[in-house]
């Protein structure tokens, strides 16, 4: 700007005229028709307009389920992602998706326990024949009245809640192992510390963020009057014939509810007990196990270090013991994390994770395959089998898992009093106390096993649905809870008004509403992965990146 147009500017600018006291006339002349002439008429309107409407964008695209977020991205983002893939259209998947996908579609199934167990119950297996008291002088039943095949084993996993914990459990200690396992066996000490230091680091963030705000989510829609509505109904026995779960209360205040659950928070980071549902909390009953996952994850942790450096076969051989001393100790849920450990160990013995033929890997050089490529010992590596091994192999693995599903299939009532597991029933340990989960622990141990030798399944959980599930499985077990008290409920509610509850009214009526809570958790949970688990997940790299200090 030349030095004369400068001084004009600053001399205006310096004016003791008030902008705001100063009057515009409609012709624009006045103070405002000189801001206008000497500076070009300023776009606020534009400005915050463009800014709403970018607001608005980002705000629907939010509220939008992921998959379908394709349909309104440019064109040639379109097209870098099919060429970042290899041209094929299709991402390629790592070596361990399967494992996402099998959490996945437990996540959902333990949404349905909690759907259906309210309205039905569906503890006990089909044909469930209770013995009477042994101080009983009435005669034992004839005739089962748990004749529904929706009681059949396989069927029952759709929505068996406590199989499906099991098989969180073993999936989380595999994961959690597999790479500090691989660093340990290619003697990478520097590297196992780096890693397991990371994993312990962000163990707590990972696990404890998303339930403190879905939580809070929850106190504050507790104020706002959200939960009141089916307060009364869901305690009436017309409709909740089974399981009444806890409505959290609402208390007078706000800051009488955020300092209850501050309160209710710190009791959920619970690492100092190892009683039945310690750290459970009230503003989500489901939460039980995200602090038994914590404890169970820190002494995996303490396992991992304390075997490092120890030979292969001696470390298989420690962990075994002590897998059997805390099963010896009632602690299943620690079984299944060191169960999972080994597995992992198990398929690194065999390089499971090279040549990964899933379905999302290209046929392509090696150099074009995004997948992870877990680092070999080149000594031990040994050829691949010839195909009609192969196929042998999957068929054979695959068998023994429809057993282990059988085996995750056992009810949750009194597994000796059902035909087809009466004599599995007395093989459960009298010591084992939560006697319906032996065989539960035995099975997902026993299927994770299988699914990672055999490509069938493992072709199934990476379906791109059920990989879906698997992204968004936090969230699901995070949110079904939630949704169902505010939403899930009154459709309920609508939909037997409209069935009815007499008789097979009343199934009809379950049925009607869950056509439409299914989506409404998918969307719930999808919107919660993107806008609060995924940055969870940044936020604890990044702080730790921030925190740690560098060579």
């Amino acid at each position: 700007m030349p030095p004369i147009e400068e001084e004009k500017r600053r001399a205006f600018l310096v004016d003791d005229r008030s902008l705001s006291g100063s009057d515009s006339d409609s012709d624009g002349s006045g103070i405002w028709g000189e801001v206008e002439a000497r500076f070009g008429r300023i776009q606020w309107a534009a400005t915050a307009k463009a800014y709403s409407n970018l607001v608005l964008r980002r705000l629907a695209v939010l509220l939008l389920p992921s998959f379908t977020h394709h349909r309104f991205s440019p064109a040639r983002e379109r097209r870098s992602d099919s060429t970042s893939n290899g041209g094929g259209g299709a991402k390629a998947l790592s070596p361990t998706a399967y494992l996402d996908g099998m959490r996945g579609l437990a996540a959902f199934f333990v949404f349905f326990c909690h759907y259906f167990y309210t309205a039905f119950f569906i503890a006990e297996g089909y044909g469930w024949l209770p013995r009477p008291p042994p101080d009983s002088d009435a005669p034992p039943p004839t005739t089962s009245k748990y004749t529904s095949l929706w009681r059949l084993p396989f069927v029952r996993l759709l929505y068996s809640g406590p199989s499906m914990v099991c098989v969180f459990f073993v999936i989380s200690g595999y994961a959690l192992s597999l790479r500090p396992l691989q660093l340990a066996r290619k003697r990478n000490s520097e590297a196992f510390a780096r890693t397991t230091s990371s994993l312990v680091f962000r163990r707590f963030f990972r696990l404890y963020l998303p339930p403190v705000i879905s939580t809070l989510g929850v106190a504050l829609l507790l104020r706002w009057g959200a939960y009141e509505g089916t307060r009364e109904f869901i305690k009436d026995r017309t409709f909740t014939k089974n399981v009444i779960e806890f409505h959290p209360m609402r208390l007078p205040s706000l800051s009488a509810q955020l300092t209850h659950w501050a309160h209710e928070m710190w009791a959920f980071v619970h690492i100092w007990s190892w009683a039945n549902h310690a750290g459970a909390t009230q503003y989500d009953v489901h939460l039980w196990t995200i602090p038994l996952e914590f404890r169970c994850s820190m002494v995996l942790f303490l396992v991992l270090v304390g075997t490092a450096r120890l030979r292969d076969n001696v470390r298989l051989v420690v962990v075994g013991l002590l897998s059997w001393f805390v099963l010896r100790n009632d602690r299943w849920e620690m079984l299944l994390f060191l169960a999972g450990m080994t597995i992992a160990e198990l398929d690194l013995r065999r390089n499971a994770h090279d040549g990964h033929e899933g379905r999302g890997s290209s046929a392509g050089p090696p150099s074009s395959q995004p997948t992870l490529q877990l680092p070999l010992d080149e000594k031990t590596k040994p050829l691949p089998p010839p195909p009609h091994e192969r196929s042998t192999a999957d068929s054979f693995w695959t068998l023994v898992s429809v057993f282990a599903l059988y085996l995750l299939s056992c009810p949750d009532a009194g597994p000796w009093d059902v035909p087809g597991w009466r004599y599995l029933g007395t093989l459960i340990p009298v010591w084992f106390t939560e006697k319906y989960r032996f065989w539960q622990v035995v099975g997902a141990c026993l299927f994770v096993f299988c699914a990672a030798r055999s490509r069938s399944w493992r072709r199934f959980f990476e379906l791109p649905p059920i990989q879906y599930l698997g992204h968004l499985s936090y969230a699901v077990y995070l949110m079904h809870g939630p949704v169902t008290h505010i939403l899930g409920y009154p459709i309920q509610r609508w939909a037997w008004g409209i069935t009815g509850v007499e008789g097979s009214a009343f199934k009809h009526g379950v049925a009607l509403a869950a056509i439409f809570n299914i989506p409404l958790v998918i969307w719930a949970a999808d919107i919660f992965w993107r806008a609060v688990d995924m940055p969870t997940v940044r936020f604890a790299k990044w702080l730790e990146s921030k925190l740690v200090y560098s060579h």
